[in-house]
């Protein structure tokens, strides 16, 4: 892994903040966002950051 399990759970959290408060920032400004459409965006932008954890580090060695 690229990063602690720890580290992952905390970015997982951060990015949910960050999408619940970038619905409410659109709608400020008059920007309807479905809340499908932001879930969606949500597990696209969680599941890249999990594949791009779990992939190895240029200085790890992958198992044969």
């Amino acid at each position: 892994m690229r990063i602690s399990f720890a580290k992952l759970l905390l970015l997982i959290a951060f990015f949910i903040v960050i999408l619940v408060e970038a619905r409410t920032v659109f709608a400020f400004f008059g920007i309807d966002v479905s809340l499908i459409g932001i879930a969606v965006t949500g597990v696209l932008v969680i599941s890249a950051l999990v594949l791009w954890a779990i992939r190895p580090g240029n200085d790890e060695p992958t198992e044969p």
